[in-house]
């Protein structure tokens, strides 16, 4: 299948070019810092001035880019608004309608359709809500905002090449508060140098084209790591009683040795494989097996929740049963989650920032915490954890 990339810049994409506009200060001052970095690039002057001609700075992103409440959702309220029947149903008419493009991906990438489907329901709602902010204003708005700097400031020069390709406008192309655009929400250097034109009309184009988008999407999960013929996930059941400090990700055993701890499988899985035991909501809430694939998810997205949602989504897309909610205790609010990291944090836990989100740091603390209490160390932070604190 085949592939486009700029001819001219990608080394300096991949590389990383000098960082002439520097970020914070004047907004209309760092513009013209990117201005002068597109010339040093290669640029005519007429083309940097004209791309970079209407560039503002929008509020909204960097309202968006701090609050970012999905991350405080639990997993089991999450994946049950984001995975309906709707998108079920739609999913599989998708499947059918570009069987071919599936197939390639599956052929040349190693990426399995259900996994594609799931990230285009979840990113998009196959490709109908695409986003409403200017793409190049959302862009020079993180790059210039110096949080992320490093991330944000080489999209804009791919989006660049990607308007000197005829692919992208300064003032039109629309898409997500982070920059990302298409059916599958993605930065423009990610399209630059991953993209595929998978309905061979000559360019690739994620707007329009759902065989693009499906095959740049394998091919950036390829590149990411993802092992064709292998699993990402599997639903389990576990026993009432086992040492839950084994719990968790980076903890790999065997799929046989879990079975001999009394996990049982939902749906079968090869015993010699490595997995970690992954419970989103400690050991009375839905709990599963997660492959070496799972962790290809995190290049997409760093939220736990958002991806072991979309994981379980893929499984769903694949056949698997809906997952047991089970029993677990109820989550923490904001604000009792703060407290509860503050108390971590002063007991030498690194939990990084103090915004009530469950992250891997905090997680790991808690599960610290539990063990040395003689609690069933699990991750799940509880109000009686927050009281023993």
């Amino acid at each position: 299948m085949k592939f486009l990339t700029s001819l001219g810049l990608i080394a300096a994409l991949t590389l990383g070019a000098p960082a002439l506009a520097k970020c914070g200060g004047s907004f209309n001052s760092f513009v013209k810092g990117l201005e002068k970095e597109a010339r040093d690039l290669g640029h005519s002057r007429k083309d940097a001035k004209a791309f970079f001609a209407n560039t503002a700075q929008d509020p909204k992103v960097l309202k968006l880019d701090r609050s970012q409440a999905v991350f405080r959702q639990n997993f089991t309220k999450f994946a049950g608004r984001v995975v309906s029947s709707n998108r079920l149903k739609v999913g599989a008419a998708k499947h059918k309608q570009y069987a071919s493009a599936f197939k390639t991906a599956q052929a040349d990438y190693g990426v399995p359709a259900p996994v594609l489907l799931a990230f285009w329901a979840m990113e998009t709602d196959f490709g109908a809500n695409q986003g409403g902010f200017n793409t190049l204003n959302a862009l020079a708005t993180l790059a210039h905002d110096c949080r992320r700097p490093d991330l944000f400031r080489p999209q804009i020069f791919a989006a660049l090449e990607l308007w000197k390709q005829g692919t992208f406008s300064p003032t039109k192309s629309r898409g997500a508060w982070a920059g990302e655009i298409g059916m599958v929400q993605m930065l423009p250097r990610d399209v630059l140098t991953k993209g595929v034109d998978g309905n061979r009309d000559g360019k690739v184009d994620l707007v329009n084209s759902a065989p693009d988008a499906i095959l740049t999407a394998a091919r950036v999960l390829q590149s990411h790591g993802w092992q064709a013929g292998q699993p990402w996930m599997v639903e389990v059941n576990v026993p009432s009683q086992m040492d839950w400090s084994k719990t968790g990700l980076g903890k790999p055993q065997k799929v046989s040795a879990w079975k001999a701890k009394g996990v049982k499988l939902r749906t079968s899985a090869s015993g010699n494989l490595n997995a970690s035991l992954l419970l989103p909501e400690g050991r009375k809430g839905p709990a599963f097996l997660v492959f070496d694939n799972f962790d290809v998810y995190f290049k997409w997205n760093k939220s736990l929740v958002n991806v072991t949602s979309a994981a379980y989504f893929a499984t769903r897309l694949n056949g698997a049963p809906r997952f047991n909610i089970g029993t677990p205790d109820a989550p923490l609010s904001g604000d009792q989650m703060k407290s509860l990291q503050s108390k971590l944090a002063k007991r030498g836990y690194d939990v990084g920032k103090i915004d009530g989100i469950l992250g891997a740091k905090t997680r790991a603390a808690v599960q610290a915490e539990q063990q040395r209490l003689k609690l069933p160390a699990d991750a799940w932070p509880t109000v009686g954890l927050l009281g023993k604190l």
